[in-house]
């Protein structure tokens, strides 16, 4: 699990900084370090002129431009239009707005190359496995047996096959099936199942296949896919801002166990949750908070209406406060993944 967590956190956050980092390298800016993680650095590079650093806290990773801060030492070496406050706004914006969008685009590829290599489980109409002692080993179902019809009302997925059993609670079902050549009707009576009051069971588990898709069908179903993690994301944030409903939020720990059970699944599982992550870390890097993304894109908004620049000094000190707000409520919610998963 903390391989698959790390391997992740990683692409999350290298790609994001990549995107600023290279925004800024193509408007000229210069770029001192390129760094994963805050605090204490563990390790570092030199190529160049920026530093590649590895630091102590794995909650992020920031690019560190030359001009960002008014007051930095020996700003006056660096020609201003190598300076971030020295390029033009559209520029500035350009390089702000690179990192959430580099998520996105990686959100697109990783739900692409599961559509189109690896593939995603896809559980077909066709009985896999027959549990013993249940009613449709009694029945005489076997294992390859394709169901066509319940109770006579055709299917064609997996889900409309358990729609039909559990819709039927412990009444009789007839389960029309396809055995080679023949065609044969057997009648089922489901149990109850004791985990969930009111529903059938017959003791059949579905035949999984892998479905792979063209290339361009994979980026189209990608873009799809990314549009409507988007979609949610919002929506839920819409909710939460009218009162109609919450906006759980987890931290890395509980992200970490996510991807340990997704990682138990298979590898597709673990793209897919990443390619999720991606998207949503993109919408959260854009809200108008302090320290974010958004809350710098923001103030270049409010330049763009002012016709000048918020004072630097002010604009600095705002999303200090909001970073340190942001690191404290990082560690409540890792608090609380702990005491989540210390009583499961």
């Amino acid at each position: 699990m903390v391989v698959w967590t790390i391997a992740v956190f990683a692409l999350l956050i290298v790609i994001h900084e990549l995107g600023h980092f290279w925004a800024a390298k193509r408007s000229g800016v210069l770029v001192h370090e390129f760094a994963l993680g805050f605090g204490p650095r563990l390790a570092y590079v030199r190529r160049g002129e920026t530093e590649y650093s590895l630091r102590l806290l794995p909650l992020g990773g920031f690019v560190r431009m030359a001009g960002m801060q008014p007051d930095e030492e020996g700003l006056e070496d660096v020609p201003p239009p190598r300076r971030f406050l020295g390029r033009p706004l559209g520029d500035r914006l350009k390089i702000i707005a690179a990192g959430p969008v580099m998520n996105v685009v990686l959100a697109v590829v990783l739900f692409t190359l599961v559509f189109a290599v690896i593939g995603v489980p896809v559980a077909r109409p066709v009985v896999g496995e027959v549990v013993a002692g249940y009613p449709a080993a009694e029945a005489g179902l076997r294992p390859g047996d394709r169901i066509v019809a319940i109770d006579g009302q055709p299917v064609e997925s997996w889900e409309q096959v358990v729609e039909g059993i559990q819709g039927a609670g412990q009444r009789p079902v007839e389960i029309t099936v396809r055995r080679g050549e023949a065609t044969l009707t057997v009648r089922v009576t489901p149990r109850p199942d004791p985990q969930r009051p009111g529903v059938g069971v017959v003791g059949i588990r579905p035949q999984v296949e892998t479905a792979r898709t063209g290339v361009v069908e994979a980026v189209v179903r990608g873009a799809q896919a990314t549009y409507q993690v988007a979609a949610g994301f919002v929506l839920a944030l819409v909710h939460l801002i009218t009162g109609q409903g919450g906006f759980d939020i987890i931290g890395p720990v509980g992200i970490g166990r996510q991807i340990g059970e997704a990682a138990r699944v298979g590898l597709s599982q673990v793209v897919l949750l990443a390619a999720v992550l991606s998207a949503n870390l993109a919408l959260v890097n854009l809200l108008p908070i302090p320290a974010l993304d958004g809350g710098r894109l923001l103030f270049l908004a409010v330049e763009a209406v002012r016709g000048r620049p918020v004072d630097p000094e002010q604009e600095n000190l705002i999303h200090f406060v909001g970073f340190a707000l942001l690191m404290l409520l990082a560690i409540v919610i890792t608090y609380r993944d702990l005491l989540r998963l210390n009583a499961s």
